[in-house]
């Protein structure tokens, strides 16, 4: 190991060779603080000829590679395991932007970029980068990529999937695959990028990407919608679909209790309605006409949606601090669901029209089993994707409840899969649900994605024990 860390200081320098606990602890530990893995080094190349070198060293060396970004991610995908054999390459020094392509509406970036400071970067070009995220001031495009993030404009936009154009990846034996092409249609052979977007690093490592970029909006208007239940959620969203078209942009369900929650652990941040409901909706327009047309949209779609008795009361944001305000609210659901203790999260998305079923019937499974329990429900109904957390019972302690989370899992991923849904939206598989998915996929299914992780990584050096 002596020879291998020796070679690395040579490659990319003895100061971005980490090896002392101090330095490497906060790369070892995932975001959510329940797991904390090991590594002979924490590794920091600043270009992709670097991250080839490195790469050519572990296999020479037969050293495990664990790529980590930001480090934000919810399912233990940029963690080591225990064994302390592995590197842990941290891409986060290749963060230039090399190029901006106003008239073909492309950024070519590399991996470590900052998401916050790509959003501006193409603001500043007078273009729109849509992805966005809870943790985009931290989280990494390399790591959105690999893990083929959503966020809160899926329903106008797509995953980060579709806003890729072109990638660099460095391959499990250290070459470059020079994928890096502004193309929006190229069919010559098999689509490698979609290969690699949405892998988590097991069969590559993304180092850089060509991005699409689009118009700015001239208006965004943004209304939070107060309903009966989530069936009424759909239906407005239907009626959203059919009288805003592409202006349609946001559509996020939040349960009352999400709402509690938020009022509960920040009480700065007071709620819009005098009354609770069950149910919210946070609904937002881009439009690229005027400020003019834009609240004629919304407005109209509010006064209609009223007169149907689809939603009961609404609050139409009349200003930038007033729809950052109800943002805000729904930005801080995760961080209320923190103050108030661990819960058991999944990430799940579904067919959108049986939406409504899924959380009902859910809930009456998880009440037979459990008593008492909490659902912490929310999340881009617009594309079919929740996020159904269930908390402990009020009469039951924190950990006897995290106890059961398999139980719980059980119950949960069951009836996602009985809805024809997917137990993993956006946040990947990693190391947390690579069991799981066993349960879910066809035989067919998995073998073909053993096949793909061999013939590409047949030194299993790629990440693994992740996703599969």
């Amino acid at each position: 190991m002596n020879a291998f860390l020796d070679a690395c200081r040579r490659t990319i320098g003895a100061q971005y060779v980490l090896t002392a606990a101090a330095e490497t602890a906060s790369y070892l530990t995932d975001w959510r603080r329940r797991l904390t893995g090991s590594a002979c080094a924490v590794l920091k190349p600043a270009s992709t000829a670097e991250v080839a070198a490195i790469v050519c060293l572990c296999n020479q060396f037969k050293v495990p590679i664990v790529p980590q970004g930001g480090n934000t991610g919810l399912v233990l995908g940029s963690i080591p395991d225990a064994s302390g054999t592995a590197v842990v390459l941290v891409l986060t020094r290749l963060n230039q932007i090399r190029a901006i392509d106003p008239v073909n509406n492309t950024m070519t970036v590399e991996a470590g970029c900052i998401l916050q400071n790509i959003q501006q970067a193409a603001a500043d070009a007078e273009r729109l980068f849509p992805l966005s995220l809870a943790s985009e001031g931290s989280c990494t495009i390399g790591g959105n990529l690999a893990s083929n993030a959503g966020g809160t404009a899926v329903l106008r936009y797509g995953n980060a999937r579709e806003l890729c154009l072109g990638l660099e990846v460095v391959t499990p034996q250290g070459e470059i695959w020079h994928g890096l092409r502004g193309l929006r249609k190229d069919n010559t052979g098999y689509d490698l990028r979609d290969l690699y977007i949405g892998a988590e690093g097991t069969l590559g490592i993304i180092t850089a990407a060509v991005l699409k970029l689009f118009p700015q909006a001239k208006a965004q208007r943004t209304t939070l919608a107060a309903l009966r239940s989530p069936d009424d959620a759909l239906r407005l969203l239907t009626l959203a679909q059919l009288r805003c078209g592409a202006a349609l942009t946001g559509f996020e369900l939040m349960s009352s209790y999400c709402l509690a929650l938020v009022q509960q652990h920040f009480p700065q941040m007071h709620l819009p309605f005098a009354d609770a409901h069950a149910h919210y909706v946070l609904l937002e327009l881009s439009d690229g006409e005027s400020e003019a047309h834009a609240q004629a949209l919304l407005e109209g779609l509010v006064g209609d949606a009223l007169q149907q008795e689809i939603i009961e009361d609404a609050i139409v944001a009349s200003s930038l601090a007033q729809s950052k305000a109800l943002w805000d609210i729904r930005e801080h659901i995760p961080l209320a669901q923190a103050a108030e203790g661990k819960n058991i999260k999944h990430d799940v998305s579904l067919p959108v029209s049986v939406i409504g079923d899924f959380i009902s019937s859910t809930a009456h499974l998880l009440q037979q089993a459990f008593p008492g329990a909490r659902m912490v429900v929310f999340g881009h109904l617009g594309d079919g994707n929740l996020h159904y957390n269930v908390a402990h019972p009020e009469t039951v302690s924190e950990a006897s409840f995290l106890a059961q989370q398999a139980a719980v899992n059980r119950i949960v991923h069951d009836s996602v899969h009985q809805f024809g849904g997917s137990i993993s939206a956006e946040h990947g598989i990693g190391a947390l649900k690579r069991d799981e998915i066993l349960l879910y996929k066809t035989d067919v299914e998995i073998n073909l994605m053993r096949s793909i992780k061999r013939a590409l990584d047949p030194l299993n050096i790629m990440n693994p024990g992740k996703v599969i």
